[in-house]
């Protein structure tokens, strides 16, 4: 974490930023150290968590695949914060641990569907969104439709606002999530 970037609290933030930090502090029970950085953009904040609010209630990805998209975005982005924070939430919704940490690990997952959508999601961040029709047609024969494909997009969305600011800020992992620490390979 540099100077540069503070990690905000509700009563430093910009005002323009009280919506976000109270929103997120209501979903959390704590201010996440992520949306603490982005207050500093008030339209960040807002944008991240409208985003993340929109990929979880409106598309027509269930919670486990949700998981798979954010934490295959991350590690390809190779995103400390969100391989934690992805990490804890995965485990609190009940998602299979071990399919969260075949993806920490950049290991294919058992489960056929879901590595169809891991491997569209890699390719997908990979190409900058340009996946080979063979990985579209193994997303298709694997039970997906193009509605879901453009669902994927708002993950990426979401997950690439997130990735970047702490790229960015060196965002200090949150201590309920420090249990999932993660270091990417290239550290």
């Amino acid at each position: 974490m540099s100077d540069r970037y503070p990690v905000h609290t509700a009563e430093t933030a910009p005002q323009e930023a009280a919506d976000s930090i109270e929103k997120a502090t209501a979903a959390f029970g704590f201010l996440p150290n992520l949306i603490g950085v982005m207050a500093e953009s008030p339209a960040l904040a807002e944008a991240y968590l409208s985003l993340s609010d929109i990929f979880q209630s409106k598309t027509r990805l269930d919670a486990t695949e949700q998981h798979v998209v954010l934490l295959t975005v991350s590690r390809y982005h190779e995103c400390h914060y969100c391989m934690a924070a992805h990490t804890t939430t995965a485990g609190m919704m009940g998602v299979d641990a071990p399919m969260v940490e075949a993806i920490r690990n950049d290991r294919p997952i058992d489960d056929p569907k879901l590595e169809a959508l891991r491997r569209l999601t890699h390719e997908m961040v990979e190409s900058r969104g340009w996946p080979s029709e063979a990985t579209q047609q193994r997303f298709f024969d694997a039970g997906y439709e193009p509605s879901q494909m453009f669902d994927v997009l708002v993950g990426i969305a979401q997950k690439t606002l997130s990735n970047y600011t702490n790229h960015l800020a060196d965002t200090p992992v949150d201590e309920p999530m420090q249990g999932n620490a993660w270091t990417p390979q290239s550290a």
